[in-house]
């Protein structure tokens, strides 16, 4: 006792707060619940119960380092009762080497998503060829629950050996789901995706949206670091267009307020999302069902020990934990 009084008394004016400095998404509520003695609530999604409203979003795949990476993260998902996106599972297409690095349903279990992930691009081609068993066979191996498709056509333009699409992506998400009996989510890379582009997702039987909203990595901007100073000078302004997190949260409702029986009914909000509080206030924003997600900052862990990624993810649950029990959002 002595001793924290001590504390408090040498960190008093350290602890100083000015008003600009106010969070104004919550109101602070410190009298209506107790803390959450038993955790977080359980949150269907996907078909299955999250234990936290979490989602491990798609980051790397056939490097020296996913095996590693995939492994940590899946067994972070396994701890904390989360959901993960692999990283893009091309390179298994036509080859099974890499097929370790990407293999992790025993790790992260039966009763949790997991998603592989393949580009638009591969997509086109599934449905231009015809061919949609080495997409079924892929997802048989992994033992998946389902298929993320990444829609970059900003990146591929920009990467020296980017795919030039040829079908607008929304038609060739239709037909590929018309041929092929599999859950699919839809996502962006980093720019997300604006009201027109969302309206057409909501109206398809998707298992969910991926936002991957602009505010996070934005994979123009990195396939221009990877380009000449011309390309950079050039298209530089091409990498700042986008739509962050927010914008797509408030687009989403008011593209539900016109169509409140929307088919897909479920999203992962991610992109920019640097805290536990932005994705308490964007899942609580938000008129669907939704769980946050977050790929650079559970990369920058998982490539260390395990225990530094447990340690990151209990202290967001800790957080979730808390802005639950005592912060509504305005």
């Amino acid at each position: 006792m002595e001793e924290r009084k001590k504390d408090h008394i040498r960190l008093a004016f350290e602890s100083q707060m000015g008003r600009d400095q106010i969070d104004m998404r919550f109101n602070y509520e410190p009298l209506i619940n107790p803390h959450l003695k038993d955790g977080l609530p359980t949150k269907e999604f996907m078909g299955k119960t999250l234990r936290a409203p979490m989602w491990v979003s798609s980051m790397t795949g056939g490097t020296k380092l996913a095996y590693q990476i995939n492994r940590n993260l899946a067994r972070a998902c396994h701890e904390f009762g989360m959901g993960m996106g692999l990283g893009s599972c091309r390179i298994l297409l036509d080859d099974d080497t890499y097929l370790k690095d990407f293999d992790v349903r025993d790790v992260i279990g039966d009763d949790l998503p997991l998603y592989a992930n393949l580009g638009i691009a591969q997509i086109e081609k599934a449905v231009l060829r015809k061919t949609f068993t080495p997409i079924t066979d892929l997802l048989n191996k992994l033992r998946a629950d389902g298929l993320i498709i990444h829609v970059n056509p900003m990146q591929e333009s920009l990467q020296p050996e980017g795919d030039i699409l040829t079908i607008p992506p929304i038609r060739t998400i239709s037909s590929f789901m018309e041929k092929i009996d599999v859950k699919v989510v839809v996502k962006e890379v980093g720019q997300g995706m604006g009201p027109e582009s969302l309206k057409q997702l909501l109206n398809m039987p998707l298992e969910a949206i991926e936002f991957a909203a602009f505010g996070g990595t934005n994979f123009a901007r990195l396939e221009l670091l990877r380009s000449g100073p011309a390309e950079q000078d050039y298209y530089g302004p091409l990498a700042n267009i986008g739509h962050d997190a927010y914008q797509m949260v408030e687009m989403v409702n008011r593209i539900l307020e016109e169509n409140p029986t929307s088919l897909c009914q479920q999203l992962i909000i991610s992109g920019g999302i640097k805290s536990f509080l932005d994705g308490y206030f964007l899942m609580n924003k938000v008129n669907l069902n939704a769980v946050y997600g977050q790929a650079s900052a559970f990369l920058k862990f998982a490539k260390e020990d395990y225990d530094q990624l447990r340690k990151f993810v209990d202290y967001q649950i800790k957080g979730l934990e808390l802005a639950t029990a005592f912060l509504t959002v305005k």
